[in-house]
């Protein structure tokens, strides 16, 4: 029913926000681009895209398609691999940040294994700023860790508003610098936590640094002070800070895949494996929502 070259074709679309720059991406005429999105759509009996001469958005039914899509080309290259007798092997080095190994990464790397298990996999768990620097370097081949904001590269997986959390028990002086436990530099929570803070020109002081989310949850725990964290991975035993805190807003963090330049050897693996990790972020953001729609807003401190 649905055509892999279309569906590729829609998610580059999707990525970009733009029939121009989907065709540079794709190599193809724009024409095309417009030609198998309307296909697409027919086949789907749906708008897709919300578009006109200046911006192109995704409908509600195009936000579906995105999971739909990825999932569909997914199975399309395992099953066009099985039955080629082509498998994906060699090694593959890939770097991600704590907060995704700590939730849903661990189960879709044993579904990577089972799917790919002549590809011999390195795993580097780093801070984000540090896995865009080994990338950058030729040290990895593949990277999943938060954006920084200097760089907008990048295949989004999710996206999350970043809050303060803490202790339940913890209480704040209005009139004492903030207590902060970060992640040492080049942290990109870290960075943002600051410049929040500076630009309210609300005093704070450093309590606790630590390379470890681990590490950084036991002191937030322990009532040492705040922390910034993504608002869908804020661990147990550690809530929001409620707003009467008078803390700043964070803004949005947006976790990313980003692959390397250095190894071609190692592209087929990277690509299967960035495929399966977009799947398990499809499911991740769909589980927030219905946790959202259960249970509401996530639970605050009570001062």
């Amino acid at each position: 029913m649905y055509d892999p070259a279309q569906l590729r074709t829609f998610l580059a679309v999707a990525r970009t926000l733009s029939f121009t720059r989907a065709a540079r991406l794709l190599g193809v005429r724009q024409s095309t681009v417009s030609q198998h999105v309307r296909r697409l759509e027919d086949a789907t009996g749906r708008l897709l895209f919300s578009r006109d001469t200046h911006s192109v958005e995704l409908t509600e039914d195009g936000e579906a398609m995105l999971g739909f899509a990825r999932r569909i080309l997914e199975v399309h290259e395992q099953a066009s691999a099985f039955f080629t007798g082509t498998r994906v092997r060699g090694r593959l080095r890939f770097g991600a940040s704590e907060d995704f190994v700590l939730t849903r990464l661990p189960e879709i790397l044993e579904g990577f294994r089972y799917e790919h298990p002549e590809v011999d996999l390195e795993l580097t768990v780093e801070l984000s700023g540090t896995l865009h620097e080994q990338l950058a370097a030729g040290k990895l081949d593949l990277v999943l860790a938060k954006r920084r904001p200097q760089d907008p590269g990048g295949e989004p997986v999710r996206s999350d508003r970043l809050v303060w959390i803490g202790a339940e028990r913890l209480r704040l002086e209005p009139d004492r610098p903030v207590p902060l436990i970060v992640y040492p530099p080049p942290g990109i929570t870290r960075a943002l936590a600051f410049e929040a803070l500076e630009r309210q020109g609300r005093p704070w002081r450093v309590v606790c640094t630590s390379g470890s989310l681990n590490g950084l949850i036991a002191a937030a725990r322990a009532g040492l002070g705040v922390m910034a964290h993504s608002q869908g991975l804020i661990p147990p035993g550690l809530v929001r800070v409620p707003e009467r805190a008078g803390l700043p807003e964070l803004g949005r963090v947006d976790f990313v895949l980003v692959h390397g330049r250095h190894r071609p050897s190692a592209q087929h693996a990277a690509d299967a494996l960035a495929a399966a990790v977009l799947a398990g972020g499809e499911r991740l953001n769909r589980q927030d929502l219905a946790a959202r729609a259960e249970g509401g807003p996530a639970r605050r401190a009570r001062a």
